[in-house]
């Protein structure tokens, strides 16, 4: 669970572990190469491939403020496969929008989510640029 600097909370996880115990989030926003089961909740698909970036950002961004906004008042979830790479660079994408500096963001969110959290430098980045999204090296 990621405690934003605003107060919400956003869970991010892995897919490929156990869903986790408690309540089930009432949004959920999924960062993969190819379309997730239906959950039985909201969610929005981020067509995102393993290690890379998403695959249209702007999309990206806007379903990131969604998630944002539907923290306030629901249980929100993040997630991809493993729950590190595309799962903690959403969550530090979500970070720069919640107010943390684009270049503390990975930092934040190594320290308040996961240490491994943005796996790759163009993940990297990303958030770093995330102010400004451009478009990924796959959608050019």
């Amino acid at each position: 669970m990621l405690r934003l600097p605003s107060g919400r909370l956003v869970r991010g996880r892995g897919l490929r572990e156990p869903m986790p115990s408690g309540h089930p989030p009432r949004f959920g926003v999924y960062l993969l190469g190819s379309a997730p089961p239906e959950f039985g909740w909201e969610s929005r698909w981020v067509r995102w491939a393993d290690f890379w970036l998403p695959a249209d950002p702007s999309y990206a961004k806007s379903v990131l403020l969604e998630a944002l906004r539907r923290a306030d008042r629901d249980r929100v979830e993040i997630a991809c496969r493993g729950g590190r790479g595309r799962t903690g660079t959403a969550l530090a994408c979500l970070a720069v929008l919640d107010g943390v500096p684009p270049a503390e963001a990975v930092a934040y969110v190594r320290e308040h989510y996961h240490r491994g959290a943005v796996e790759t430098p163009w993940q990297r980045r990303f958030v770093a640029r995330f102010g400004g999204v451009t478009p990924s090296p796959q959608a050019r």
